[in-house]
């Protein structure tokens, strides 16, 4: 008996996904490797729990998949890319790569959408909201990077931001999670 209930183009979309969740935590992981080296533990130590968050993120497409019968298939990760040429170039690749990651999700909720699979489409809620704090995460690294002096950032500035994101909770907090009361 047959238990997938996962169409060929979904499964091979969520195992694409799954493949670049783990290329994302990877990427993460380089960033910090790359930011510990230079000094900067604070934003080093940041980018290590976003790197575990994306494993993690990788496995919830594995389970999902699993669960609903479908075909795992692990295949290599891409290289992470080249090392930022700065801070600076660090959170810009941050933001781009987490656009992307949007993208990609949106895609996977669209397909999931016109297959009318509601399980998958449910599914994916979970991921559009996390892309929403994701890319909010990213562009308030960008907000501060760019107050630090952006590009030109001196040596003070950057020891700060540093010292901040030493302290930066993991998740960003949405717009559609604020009141009145709670803003």
């Amino acid at each position: 008996m047959n238990t997938n209930r996962l169409s060929d183009t979904l499964a091979k979309a969520l195992n694409d996904q799954m493949t670049n969740e783990a290329h994302n935590a990877q990427i993460y992981l380089s960033y910090a490797s790359w930011a510990s080296d230079k000094g900067y533990d604070g934003i080093a130590n940041f980018l290590f729990r976003h790197s575990n968050e994306e494993r993690n993120h990788m496995m919830k497409f594995l389970e999902y998949i699993l669960k609903r019968g479908g075909k795992v298939v692990v295949t290599a990760i891409p290289e992470p890319g080249p090392d930022p040429a700065s801070i600076n170039d660090l959170f810009e690749k941050v933001f781009s790569s987490e656009v992307e990651n949007t993208t990609r999700i949106y895609n996977i909720v669209d397909l999931s959408h016109q297959e009318k699979d509601w399980a998958t489409f449910n599914f994916m809620q979970w991921f559009v909201k996390e892309q929403t704090e994701e890319e909010t995460m990213a562009l308030d690294l960008l907000g501060k990077i760019k107050k630090a002096g952006g590009a030109e950032a001196n040596d003070d500035a950057l020891y700060n931001l540093d010292k901040d994101l030493a302290g930066t909770p993991d998740d960003a907090v949405l717009a559609q999670d604020t009141s009145v009361e709670n803003p």
